[in-house]
Formats: C-alpha cells, structure tokens, sequence
C-alpha cells in the first residue's frame, strides 16, 4: 500500500494511529486542516474522497477559493555567484533557467 492517496490534485499521507486503531490522513500541501480517519483501506480512500468533495463544496459555500496543494511557482533564493553560475550553465546547454532548475528539483525528488 502506498502512504500516500491523491484525489483532484490534492495529496494526503496517510498514517496509522496505535492508540485508536485507525488509518488517518491529512490533506497536504494547504493552510486549512482537512483530515479524515477509517479503519481499513477501502474506507480510507472513501474518506478522502469525501473529504476533498467536502471541502471544496465548503469552500464554495464560503465564498472562498479552495487552496491548491500546489501551484508549481517556487520561489528561490540564491546567492548571486550561484544564479549567475547556474545562469551560464544553462545558457550554454540552450536552456532557459527555469528548465535547468525544474531538471535539478526532478533529480533531487526521484533521488
């Protein structure tokens, strides 16, 4: 079994709490607190799934624009010897310096 379910873009860890003998999760990556708990791994999935469903139905009931795990905008700091480094090297190689970057995150997560 995998740790983690994704559902509509959203993505959630899933754990097992020993002192309740339940699977839990938590909708991951938002500011807003979406858990859900079953106790096997067919409810679970279900869970999350209402879960997600419930939210962005709240978050329409508020008015409010639900959060996005993720918008794929990462906002960098670096020293400037190393962008301009990191500049050169991926000018060079004929590529724009968010694709040399997006390439080092890829191997940096698949590590």
């Amino acid at each position: 079994m995998s740790e983690v379910v994704t559902y509509k873009g959203y993505s959630a860890r899933i754990a097992f709490d020993a002192d309740d003998g339940l699977l839990v999760g938590r909708i991951a990556g938002i500011n807003d607190v979406v858990g859900f708990h079953a106790d096997t791994v067919v409810e679970l999935v279900a869970a999350f799934h209402e879960a997600v469903d419930d939210y962005v139905e709240t978050c329409a009931k508020l008015g409010k624009a639900p959060e996005k795990a993720f918008s794929g905008n990462v906002p960098l700091r670096v020293s400037p010897e190393l962008h301009a480094k990191i500049a050169r090297k991926a000018e060079l190689a004929g590529k724009s310096l968010n694709q040399a970057g997006e390439e080092a995150l890829r191997k940096y997560a698949d590590a």
